[in-house]
């Protein structure tokens, strides 16, 4: 399992949602005025070994920010695993700034959802959190998600 921390600025947390994969992130403010962040754990690779089969992949993730009051999303981002282009690297990078620029090649600044969406919906999922809302308040945990029922929301 992998961990990310999302951050954001800018935001009013009385007008805007931030999801991934179509459910609520659970926002904390960093002591700066607009300023939030939050964990997200989910499982990147499943490989044939591997404990808790049930679990599907979520990767790529999407991020995005909804506007409540609209009902739309005003953006979004997709952050792989890997390489977007499925390349595999023959050796480490050799330097800091080769490992930078793989890890920008893996952010992509599209993928928002179009269109209409229901607030409703996002509710629901932001109201269940299963039990790691108490050991983990500030971690979004999509392994403890059910994806295929929701869908990419």
């Amino acid at each position: 399992m992998v961990w990310v921390q999302v951050s954001v600025r800018g935001i009013d947390p009385q007008q805007h949602l931030v999801t991934c994969q179509g459910v609520p992130v659970p926002l904390t403010p960093t002591g700066h005025p607009g300023e939030h962040y939050a964990g997200i754990r989910y499982r990147a690779w499943q490989p044939w070994s591997a404990l808790h089969p049930s679990i599907d992949l979520h990767s790529p993730l999407r991020v995005e920010v909804v506007d409540v009051p609209s009902a739309a999303s005003l953006g979004g981002a997709t952050y792989h695993v890997v390489h977007p282009g499925g390349r595999s690297y023959d050796h480490p990078p050799v330097n800091a700034k080769e490992a930078e620029a793989r890890r920008a090649r893996r952010f992509e600044a599209s993928g928002h959802t179009t269109g209409a969406i229901d607030i409703d919906s996002l509710a629901e999922r932001a109201a269940w959190r299963g039990s790691d809302a108490d050991d983990y308040p500030l971690t979004l945990d999509l392994r403890r998600r059910t994806p295929r029922r929701w869908g990419r929301g």
